[in-house]
């Protein structure tokens, strides 16, 4: 069992450095070519991944290239959706509200004017104050006002 632990180690560095190598891309590769460090995986075992990880891999403080570069969440686009907000931190829900509430007051400044105008019409013209009409008591006489 402990004779396949070298031969396992092997298998998994292979690995793990050729898709490296493969999804590294050419501007980034360091000292040779990518067919080379491809080549040189593949075909000297132990020496060829390790050199790899040393001497071809790009730095790891090296920029790479991002398929969104003007993003700041580099490639994925659903983390740049800003967080839903209630509605009464939005700005542009109250704006409408806002807006909702000065229109009902109008129309109900124009209803309240049409209203007097209606009632202006309806009311005869007085050349002098309107008498109160008195309230004559069972018996016809008057009763006292206070």
């Amino acid at each position: 069992m402990l004779r396949f632990v070298p031969f396992i180690i092997e298998i998994g560095l292979l690995i793990y450095t050729l898709i490296d190598a493969i999804q590294t891309p050419k501007t980034d590769v360091r000292n040779l070519p990518k067919v080379a460090w491809i080549l040189l995986i593949l075909l000297i075992p132990w020496a060829g991944p390790i050199a790899w990880l040393v001497a071809g891999r790009p730095k790891s403080g090296s920029a790479r290239v991002v398929p969104w570069p003007a993003t700041r969440t580099a490639g994925f686009p659903e983390y740049e959706r800003s967080r839903p907000i209630g509605p009464d931190d939005d700005p542009d829900f109250l704006r409408e509200m806002n807006r909702g509430n000065n229109e009902q007051e109008q129309l109900l400044n124009r209803w309240e004017e049409d209203l007097r105008r209606r009632e202006d019409k309806l009311k005869p013209p007085s050349d002098g104050p309107i008498d109160k009409p008195r309230d004559d008591g069972p018996d016809g006489s008057p009763t006292p006002t206070a």
